[in-house]
């Protein structure tokens, strides 16, 4: 079986390539870190790739708004390159300032009714850095093919996920592509601080495009690859398994692509 390409984008600012890297090769896959104004030279070089990431960061110092300039330069220059490389199978995923990036240049929500929506700053009107509770909801998106509940880091101050239309986020979560949501301590969807870190309404952490193919999600899978990587692996030891939690969203996807 060949080992799926992975195109790694980065700009100024990113700062999550190398993490978001490093996870895809141990998902198996073979990861390369591109900076975006490479592809924007010539799109064709994206051909070879089976799956675009958009890392974690501050691009461009999310000077305009997060993810804002960012998403400019994909929907200016890469637009018809993105459109093609979906329609021929590739798979498209966005992490934290990469979600963002994916919702702000029309690429999330997706769909003909999903309508307008954003990435609002968070209900604390503060950067949240801490560790979430997250239930996935499996069958639409390759990237969530378990159903187990993940502990994840999140690190964001515009992370509420809002659709112009109230109802098409009842839509989104009816068709199953609210793929993610944050979980109290009892393993149910909330909206309460600080478990849901921004307020998403419907709990909202990830979401996916109607193939289930493009998928963002404010939480860093890419953070917990490792049981050391999490603040109580000392306590928990056995009990997170022998890899992290977020390594399941990458090996899902190499998994579907092989």
């Amino acid at each position: 079986m060949a080992t799926p390409r992975v195109i790694v984008l980065r700009a100024p600012g990113t700062n999550c390539d190398e993490e978001t890297a490093e996870a895809w090769r141990l998902a198996g896959a073979r990861p390369e870190s591109w900076h975006v104004g490479r592809l924007l030279e010539d799109p064709r070089t994206l051909d070879p790739f089976q799956v675009l990431t958009i890392p974690g960061g501050f691009s461009y110092g999310d000077d305009l708004g997060a993810g804002r300039i960012l998403a400019t330069h994909l929907a200016r220059g890469l637009g018809d390159a993105l459109r093609r490389f979906h329609d021929r199978g590739g798979m498209i995923l966005g992490i934290c300032n990469g979600f963002q990036v994916l919702v702000r240049c029309g690429l999330l929500p997706g769909g003909d009714a999903a309508g307008a929506a954003t990435l609002a700053r968070n209900d604390s009107a503060r950067f949240e850095a801490r560790w979430v509770t997250l239930l996935p909801r499996p069958g639409v998106s390759p990237f969530v093919t378990f159903d187990e509940p993940l502990d994840l880091p999140v690190a964001h101050g515009e992370g509420r996920f809002l659709t112009a239309d109230p109802k098409a986020l009842e839509a989104l979560d009816d068709d199953g592509r609210i793929v993610l949501k944050y979980a109290d301590a009892d393993l149910r969807p909330t909206q309460d601080y600080p478990a849901n870190p921004n307020g998403s309404p419907r709990a909202a952490a990830g979401v996916c495009d109607p193939t289930g193919r493009i998928f963002g999600l404010m939480p860093h899978p890419e953070r917990f690859v490792s049981p050391l990587h999490h603040p109580r692996w000392t306590r928990l030891g056995d009990k997170l398994g022998a890899e992290g939690h977020g390594l399941k969203v990458f090996r899902g996807a190499v998994a579907a692509l092989r």
